[in-house]
C-alpha cells in the first residue's frame, strides 16, 4: 500500500512558476515508477510527465516538453514537478500516481495509487 499526498498548488499568473510535490508513505517508494496527470473541467484525465524508478529516465507529454521538470528524491520518498512558463491552459487538478512497474507509462489505467489531487490555476 502506498497513500500519496499531492501540495504546492495555487493561484499564479501566466509565466510563473510552480512547484508541485508528492509526498508517499511506506518503505518500497523506489519501487515504485512516479507520474503526474492533471484533468482539467470537462476533459479528459491526461498524462504530464513520469519518472522511473531510480530518476534515470524521464517521459513528457508534448505539451509540457521544455517547461516542466520531474524530479524525485528517494530519500525524501517525494516526487516533484517543477512548473515554469505556465500556461492559461495548464489550469487543472494536478494528480500523483504511482505504479509499481518498471517503464513510465502514459495510460492513467496502469496506475495503481493516486493522490487526492490539488489545483493549479493559471490565470492570463
Amino acid at each position: 500500500q502506498v497513500q500519496l499526498v499531492e501540495s504546492g498548488g495555487g493561484l499564479v499568473q501566466a509565466g510563473g512558476s510552480l512547484r508541485l510535490s508528492c509526498a508517499a508513505s511506506g518503505r518500497t517508494f523506489s519501487s515504485y515508477v512516479m507520474a503526474w496527470f492533471r484533468q482539467a473541467p470537462g476533459k479528459e484525465r491526461e498524462f504530464v510527465g513520469g519518472i522511473s524508478r531510480g530518476g534515470g529516465n524521464t517521459r513528457y507529454a508534448d505539451s509540457v516538453k521544455g517547461r516542466f521538470t520531474i524530479s524525485r528524491d528517494n530519500t525524501k520518498n517525494t516526487v516533484y514537478l517543477q512548473m515554469n512558463s505556465l500556461k492559461p491552459e495548464d489550469t487543472a487538478v494536478y494528480y500523483c500516481a504511482a505504479d509499481f512497474a518498471i517503464v513510465v507509462l502514459t495510460t492513467g489505467d496502469e496506475y495503481d495509487y493516486w493522490g487526492q489531487g490539488t489545483q493549479v490555476t493559471v490565470s492570463s
